[in-house]
């Protein structure tokens, strides 16, 4: 796939990463779920005015359970003054940006997209997206997004398309589900952030008294 170097690509890049983090509707990689705490999962429809342009964002994130952002994957829809389709998928920083990222639904033959953006907390890889990769999208089972470190080592995420083409298809969400995603995703990243705590004192305790 060629990434995408127009101006309203570039304001894709820019306008849907800020909608889909902003929505913090997330999904945990291997949390221990805190008592009490859920963590919003699966995919979800956002749409919204940014910049001129009226935007529908399909997306699934996964965020460690301090709430840094793993990877996030968008299929945003533009509509203005040029409309836009665009695949894009955010990673964290520190990534060997020629090797790209990687994208795999099921057994597939993985195709690459290639970088087009840095900010200060991640990277973006993005592509047109055409009819061709929502069909895929709509028939697969998991889809396997890899970003290579510094060293070049691969650092793979599988994502489930469980419920993809509901939330693709179906309406986006509502104001008010959207705020309640967002809460409830900010309460159990801070209950967990306060567990870890808990265990970091815990474990230096435990280091001390065996001094």
């Amino acid at each position: 796939m060629r990434s995408l170097t127009t101006k309203a690509s570039r304001v894709a890049v820019m306008t849907a990463g800020v909608v889909g983090l902003l929505s913090a509707a997330v999904m945990p990689a291997a949390a221990q779920q805190a008592p009490g705490a859920q963590m919003p999962r699966g995919w979800f429809k956002i749409c919204g005015k940014e910049q001129n342009f009226d935007i529908c964002n399909v997306q699934h994130q996964v965020l460690a359970q301090t709430g840094q952002l793993l990877t996030a994957v968008q299929l945003a829809e533009f509509k203005g003054k040029v409309n836009r389709k665009a695949l894009q998928v955010s990673v964290p920083i520190g990534r060997l940006l020629p090797a790209g990222i990687t994208m795999q639904i099921d057994g597939s033959k993985p195709t690459k997209l290639e970088y087009t953006t840095c900010f200060q907390d991640r990277c973006v890889a993005d592509a047109p997206l055409t009819d061709a990769i929502v069909a895929a999208l709509k028939k697969g089972t998991d889809l396997t997004l890899t970003s290579y470190n510094f060293q070049n080592q691969p650092n793979p995420i599988k994502v489930s398309l469980e419920g993809f083409t509901g939330a693709y298809d179906g309406p986006p969400l509502e104001q008010n589900d959207m705020a309640e995603r967002k809460k409830a995703a900010e309460d159990y990243i801070i209950k967990n952030q306060q567990k870890l705590a808990e265990q970091l004192k815990e474990a230096q305790e435990k280091a001390k008294a065996g001094n």
